[in-house]
């Protein structure tokens, strides 16, 4: 694949936004339920079966029955997975996979909803914390290796 030129060399710029992910979910009243007890967030509105939640400057909309499809994953920026970690435990969230150290210079929190969505909850790297296994959408482990490659755990 060859990448010729970004858009703001051949194009006027245009600055975008935020952007807010919309995630299909079976049930709507579960949803808000699990996103605002277990996650932290709070209802910013709704409209029927349509709703967004809100924590910080981070939106989600979830939509019922339509728009979407179960077990997107969305990467959210945090400012620290750790202590976001412990929070969301306590509260009875989902833990898919602990806070780790990545290559690519993140530490990541990864959570599950009652629809399967995936949120990865980044914050910088913790320095002189190793990189760390990854779980894969199919539940699958996959170890680092000292060449950067990953080889997947028996």
């Amino acid at each position: 694949m060859s990448i010729r030129k970004s858009p703001d060399e051949v194009a006027p710029t245009v600055e975008f936004g935020g952007a807010t992910p919309i995630l299909r979910v079976a049930n709507i009243d579960a949803s808000l339920i699990y996103y605002v007890e277990a996650l932290g967030f709070r209802l910013q509105w709704r409209d029927g079966d349509f709703a967004c939640v809100q924590r910080g400057d981070a939106s989600l909309m979830l939509c019922q029955g339509d728009q979407g499809r179960s077990g997107t994953w969305v990467y959210l920026g945090v400012s620290d997975a750790d202590a976001l970690h412990d929070e969301l435990r306590a509260h009875g969230a989902t833990i898919r996979h602990p806070p780790t150290n990545y290559p690519w210079g993140s530490r990541e929190l990864h959570v599950t909803d009652p629809d399967g969505h995936v949120l990865r909850l980044g914050a910088d790297a913790r320095p002189g914390e190793p990189i760390g296994e990854w779980l894969d959408g199919t539940g699958r482990r996959w170890q680092p290796q000292p060449d950067g490659s990953w080889r997947a755990a028996e």
